[in-house]
């Protein structure tokens, strides 16, 4: 996600059921969340998480 240039929050900082999961928080205008969005399909499609 930092070649994305997304930031996250770890999980399990929001209790103990979250250690496996990230946090993202979505505060920003549509246009960045879009932005934000499309870096991280183009980090799961390059690591083959996704076609």
């Amino acid at each position: 996600l930092f070649e994305a240039k997304v930031a996250v929050s770890p999980g399990i900082g929001f209790g103990q059921y979250g250690d496996d999961h990230v946090r993202f928080g979505l505060i920003e205008n549509e246009h960045r969340t879009r932005q934000a969005v499309r870096g991280i399909r183009h980090m799961m499609k390059k690591d083959g998480l996704i076609k």
